[in-house]
């Protein structure tokens, strides 16, 4: 099967075990409340506010905790609330925005941590090898939709035997592609 899914990846949030006391109090710790499509990922109860320069949004904290803080964006989200927020993988956050985070009982000043995800694809080894990709490789995918179909470039082919086959996109670009949660993709040669 030549096809992955096309999930939307709505605005999130990641914290590290201290964030994640200093804005939900001592001892906190994070609530499952569904799991999603990659392995030992969830998504969380709690909430917290991201603060820019000029506005504010409520985001859902995924887990597990992490070693860094996160913020992952639509380009929309980040204008809204005036940060400029690059667009990177996950986890290269170094020079990236800043904001700060608003929890029931503190607040945490980040320096940077606010991307724009990068397209991507999580594909085990077993995934990469049937579709001839490789870790790192950049491909562009044709996404299927009833009426509004398009083709992504600039999609980045992450691979580990820790993922499960799924194509994550953000708002901007699922609205785009007009994905309403049964979007499916595959990796086109121009």
């Amino acid at each position: 099967m030549s096809t992955f899914i096309v999930e939307t990846s709505a605005r999130h949030v990641h914290v590290t075990k201290e964030a994640l006391e200093i804005l939900f109090g001592a001892g906190a710790t994070l609530t499952k409340k569904k799991d999603l499509s990659q392995p030992g990922q969830f998504a969380c109860e709690e909430k917290v506010t991201v603060i820019g320069p000029k506005g504010q949004l409520k985001a859902s904290i995924l887990g597990p905790e992490r070693k860094d803080c996160q913020v992952e964006l639509s380009a929309t989200d980040a204008r809204s609330i005036g940060v400029t927020a690059p667009v990177r993988e996950s986890g290269d956050i170094a020079g990236s925005a800043g904001c700060k985070l608003v929890g029931p009982c503190g607040e945490v000043e980040l320096s940077e941590g606010v991307i724009i995800a990068k397209r991507h694809i999580h594909l085990t080894p077993a995934d990469a090898e049937e579709l001839g990709v490789s870790d790192k490789e950049v491909v562009w995918v044709r996404v299927n939709t009833e009426d509004r179909s398009l083709i992504f470039g600039d999609v980045v082919c992450r691979v580990s035997d820790k993922f499960a086959r799924a194509m994550h996109i953000d708002t901007d670009e699922s609205n785009a592609a007009g994905c309403k949660g049964n979007a499916t993709g595959e990796i086109v040669r121009l």
